[in-house]
C-alpha cells in the first residue's frame, strides 16, 4: 500500500483497478498484462483535468493466496503509474488489500479500511470523495464512508431499482462525466438567458 500527498484539494476520485481502469485478468502476476479498459485512459485524464486526485483502491487476494508476490505487485503498481503518466494523468497513491475473504481484514472491500487509510494518509474527508468501480463491493464501500458512488457497468442503467450506486456508467469516461453531474454541478451565475 503507499500513497503521496500532491497538495491540497478536497476533489479526489477512488478508483477500482480490474474491471475499472484495466481488463480483469484474475490473479494477473505479470506488469506486461496490464491493459487500459476502452475509456479507461481518456476517463483517467477528464477527471484529473478537472482537479481530482486520482487514487487507486483494488482487492488483490491473489497475494494472500499465493498467486501473486509482494514483488509482483509493486510492478505491476510502478507500470500502471507509468500508464496513466502517459495517458495525461496522474495516481496520487494506490492502496491494495492482500488478503483473502476468509482473513476477515478491515482493509477488503467493502470493508472501508483501504479508503480510510487513504484519507489519513492523503489529507481528504471521504464523505467529499468519489467512488467508482465495478462491482458491488466497490459501491458498498464508499457507501459505508458516505462517498458519492459510480458503477461502472454495461447492465445497469441510471433509473434502475436495484441501482445502489449513485449513477452508473459504461466505462470511465461516462463515469468521469457522472462524477461532474454529482460533484460539479452548473454555476447558476454561468447560465447565458435567452432574450
Amino acid at each position: 500500500m503507499s500513497g503521496d500527498g500532491d497538495g491540497a484539494g478536497a476533489r479526489v476520485a477512488l478508483i477500482d483497478r480490474d474491471g475499472t481502469i484495466v481488463i480483469d485478468r484474475v490473479y494477473l502476476d505479470n506488469a506486461a498484462g496490464l491493459e487500459f479498459l476502452p475509456g479507461a485512459a481518456e476517463g483517467l485524464r477528464l477527471l484529473h483535468e478537472r482537479g481530482y486526485r486520482l487514487v487507486v483502491i483494488s482487492n488483490q487476494s491473489g497475494i494472500g493466496r499465493g498467486r501473486i508476490t509482494r514483488e509482483q505487485m509493486q510492478a505491476m503498481n510502478a507500470r500502471l503509474k507509468e500508464m496513466v503518466e502517459a495517458a495525461g494523468a496522474r495516481l496520487a497513491g494506490i492502496y491494495f488489500c492482500p488478503h483473502t475473504p476468509e482473513d476477515h481484514c478491515s482493509c477488503r472491500k467493502p470493508e472501508p479500511g483501504l479508503i480510510l487509510q487513504a484519507a489519513a494518509e492523503l489529507g481528504f474527508d471521504p464523505r467529499d470523495a468519489v467512488v467508482i468501480g465495478d462491482k458491488d463491493s466497490d459501491i458498498e464501500a464508499g457507501r459505508r464512508v458516505g462517498a458519492a458512488t459510480v458503477l461502472i457497468t454495461a447492465e445497469k442503467v441510471l433509473g434502475s431499482n436495484d441501482l445502489s450506486a449513485d449513477a452508473a456508467a459504461a466505462d470511465l469516461v461516462g463515469a468521469a462525466c457522472a462524477v461532474f453531474t454529482l460533484r460539479d454541478p452548473p454555476d447558476p451565475q454561468s447560465w447565458q438567458l435567452g432574450q
